[in-house]
């Protein structure tokens, strides 16, 4: 007969027995030697201290309805809608790269987040908060300063990632093939796609779950597959660099893309998520398209958001993929801090073509 005061130990040891340990975690999840994720969180990476002096000791910028006010004040001269509104919404469309009227503050200070992603360590490169020199990030100059941009409550900041989120069209998914190991491996794929489906959320609708299934769009997201080579070192997965264009729409209306020249991942690992950086040289004339496409002046005028500064602001700070023909750089050192959740993929089931064809159509 058993002694009632053993019970506790024997279902201790019961419940103990059944409980999965780590490998049995990560077993069901890295299939195949391949484990996939899917993006839930992605803003710009902008280096903010609490009172913001650090990189903007000058203050913020000011926005279309600011700068607006500065150029046509109401002192009684006579001017006609043609010199003035719509001057200023030909110069968001068409920005001439003469200097601004009006001063625009770029972000200051040597500290930064993002990768070293030219090999070097240049007289305009920061160092990372956790102190790697030669880091390459001139969008945080061109937007740190820009409220729209900066967290947690920027209008850009905010609802840049709401629709990466809500919209399917923005769907981006990495599969790792060739896995030995999620802690040390040398030799591993990293292969982007548009997925299909929504995101599986918690009961509050707010987060987000690992084990949820995407569907992989392999008719209409030709444009999104890339493939890098990568390799995991402490959990850590760091990739070489290679172009790709990603899904940007802020509706099912304009259905905008970020184009990257020279990206590379840098993703801690773990069964259930990865977090960290995609760094690499964002496209300027696609990131100002996106921009402009998704938002109009008057949403710009939320976040103090003025375009065509921005722009020549891009312009001016851009530092990779000169033009052949006039040497000016077309695209500007940016990194996205990022967020992913494990999904599994299933690509049985591929939609009807003549049922998504317009949902799915290309920019």
């Amino acid at each position: 007969m058993i002694h009632r005061s053993t019970w506790p130990l024997m279902v201790a040891l019961a419940v103990g027995a059944s409980l999965p340990t780590a490998a049995d975690e990560i077993a069901p999840v890295l299939q195949h030697r391949s484990i996939a994720y899917v993006l839930t969180e992605e803003h710009w990476a902008i280096y903010q201290t609490p009172d913001g002096k650090s990189e903007c000791p000058q203050g913020l910028n000011d926005g279309p309805r600011e700068e607006f006010s500065a150029l046509f004040p109401t002192d009684g001269t006579h001017r006609t809608y043609l010199d003035t509104a719509m001057a200023r919404e030909s110069e968001i469309w068409f920005p001439g790269s003469h200097s601004d009227q009006l001063p625009f503050h770029e972000a200051q200070g040597r500290i930064a987040y993002g990768l070293n992603l030219d090999g070097k360590i240049g007289p305009n490169d920061f160092t990372s908060p956790r102190g790697e020199p030669g880091i390459d990030n001139q969008l945080f100059r061109a937007l740190g300063c820009i409220a729209a941009y900066r967290g947690p409550d920027g209008f850009l900041y905010f609802f840049n990632n709401l629709f990466i989120q809500n919209e399917n069209y923005n769907r981006l998914v990495i599969e790792l093939t060739n896995v030995d190991s999620l802690v040390n491996d040398d030799d591993v794929t990293v292969t982007t796609y548009r997925g299909l489906d929504p995101l599986l959320t918690d009961a509050s609708g707010q987060g987000y779950l690992p084990r949820g299934t995407q569907r992989l769009d392999l008719q209409w997201g030709q444009e999104f597959i890339q493939r890098f080579h990568g390799r995991i070192k402490n959990g850590v997965l760091e990739s070489e660099a290679a172009d790709l264009t990603v899904p940007a729409a802020a509706d099912e209306q304009d259905l905008t893309v970020q184009v990257f020249r020279g990206l590379r991942w840098q993703l801690k690992l773990t069964a259930e998520d990865a977090e960290g950086l995609m760094a690499g040289y964002v496209d300027v004339d696609a990131f100002y398209l996106q921009s402009n496409e998704s938002w109009s002046t008057h949403h710009h005028s939320y976040g103090a958001n003025s375009a065509s500064s921005m722009y020549r602001a891009l312009r001016r700070l851009a530092d990779g993929y000169p033009d052949p023909k006039t040497g000016q750089n077309t695209a500007i050192s940016s990194a996205l801090q990022v967020k992913f959740k494990q999904v599994f993929i299933n690509r049985g089931l591929q939609p009807d073509s003549a049922q998504t064809a317009q949902a799915n159509k290309k920019p």
